[in-house]
């Protein structure tokens, strides 16, 4: 390596993927001058988003399951911005930032692509415009609000047919997020209602819809039955073999035919990569760049793909790797070996992890869990979920908060509070400031 030009190394993304070849090149590089390292990410924090639907449910603080990543990063540079155009061929990333994107240009000699996904709404009608979606923090802080608005609104409905949307929740997706998601929202609705005099919980209605002839297909039909039995007992609807067809302002339209008077739709069912992505010359698998088993993008030296944009060969399957967090963030490790060894001549490594297991919680201190071949279900599945989440969620302090949630939850009820983050309406003829109420467009 040039000791008067330094090698860049650009990573896009502050995912799983991202992070962890950052960490990784951090470790590696030390304080030597000749490489110099820079993350950009459009927020200034990694979500764990495992743990979203709690935050959505009330279990946890919104800020627990956020780490700023300048606090976890020492020597990498980290740009918080938006990617506006990739350049392969002049091998450079233009950027932008502030209210008023202001552009940068970053020059790059090795570029790690770890956009990761975005959710698709498949071009059904009036699903963009209307279902919530559970990717970000700000999604799970949206239906949190939706969620609590609509009891508000409901308590003082006079109209039974006006109040039934308001009490009905319907989650599109079978799989870990939307499993989970209408676990913890049944769970929440069902302790919150208590504090509203004017209703009750045979009012309630939650819906999931899935595709498939099981839930959770990624554990196998056993779990995955025991899962719907433990669902159904607590009130939730299991509605296999259909799907989404239509939203409207009354609700969802299923592909039967049948429909779903609702003012609360989830949408899980879908995700594809980031636009920027579909739009660069390099081959691509079901969407996502295809790499080799290196995770290097053979036509593009020097380009690298990791986490759920990336098609990474899996030996062991003879298919491409998982779109999971256990996966992306040792692909970040490896991307950031072979890059290093790319860059002093060394030998790099393929890609090869055989996946420990997948686990899932089903409320109610219920989980169900396939770990290294067998399988759990119950208490014991939903004590592992959180002992191995808990000890993959980054730093001590995020670690020993979300400890304190969990063991106050035990004691105290659920938090029926919106976060709402409007400012006070400006005063008027010399009347006070009364608050912003957004509850309404929140329910729209």
């Amino acid at each position: 390596m040039s000791a008067t030009t330094p090698k860049r190394i650009v990573i896009l993304g502050g995912g799983f993927a991202g992070l962890h070849a950052a960490l990784e090149l951090e470790r590696l590089t030390g304080r030597d001058p000749s490489v110099e390292v820079t993350l950009v990410n459009r927020e200034n924090f990694i979500l764990f988003t495992p743990m979203l639907h709690e935050v959505a449910a009330s279990d946890l603080d919104l800020t627990h399951i956020v780490n700023p990543i300048r606090k976890l990063l020492k020597r990498v540079r980290f740009f918080h911005g938006q990617l506006e155009r990739l350049d392969l061929a002049a091998r450079e990333v233009e950027v932008s930032h502030g209210a008023e994107h202001h552009h940068h240009v970053l020059r790059y000699d090795h570029l790690v692509l770890a956009l990761g996904s975005v959710t698709t709404f498949h071009g059904l009608p009036g699903l963009e415009q209307r279902a919530l979606t559970m990717k970000s923090l700000g999604d799970a802080i949206a239906l949190r609000n939706r969620l609590i608005g609509n009891l508000e609104e409901a308590d003082f409905e006079c109209n039974a047919a006006e109040r039934a949307p308001l009490l009905t929740v319907v989650v599109a997706g079978g799989g870990f997020a939307g499993v989970e998601t209408i676990a913890a929202v049944n769970d929440f609705l069902r302790e919150a209602i208590h504090f509203y005099p004017n209703l009750n919980a045979r009012s309630l209605r939650m819906v999931l819809v899935h595709s498939g002839p099981r839930i959770l297909p990624e554990l196998g039909d056993s779990l995955g039955a025991y899962a719907e039995r433990k669902l159904a007992a607590r009130g939730a609807e299991i509605l296999l073999g259909r799907r989404v067809a239509e939203v409207t302002d009354q609700g969802v339209r299923l592909s039967d035919g049948a429909a779903i008077a609702t003012r609360t739709l989830v949408w899980t069912a879908g995700t594809s990569v980031h636009p920027l992505i579909e739009a660069l010359p390099c081959a691509r698998e079901r969407g996502r760049v295809r790499v080799d088993g290196f995770m290097e993008v053979p036509e593009w030296p020097g380009v690298w793909a990791v986490g759920d944009c990336a098609a990474i060969p899996d030996a062991a399957t003879g298919s491409v790797c998982p779109p999971t967090a256990q996966h992306a963030l040792r692909q970040g490790r490896v991307v950031a070996r072979n890059i290093v060894a790319a860059l002093n001549g060394g030998r790099k490594q393929a890609f090869r992890y055989a996946s420990l297991g997948q686990l899932a919680a089903i409320g109610r201190r219920t989980g169900v869990a396939r770990v290294l071949g067998v399988q759990f279900s119950g208490f014991a599945a939903w004590w592992m979920w959180r002992t191995i989440y808990l000890s993959k969620l980054p730093r001590f302090e995020k670690k020993l908060r979300v400890m304190l949630d969990w063991t106050l939850d035990l004691v105290f009820s659920k938090d029926l509070v919106q976060f709402m983050t409007e400012r006070s309406a400006a005063p008027h003829d010399g009347q006070p400031a009364e608050p912003a109420d957004r509850a309404s467009e929140e329910r729209r």
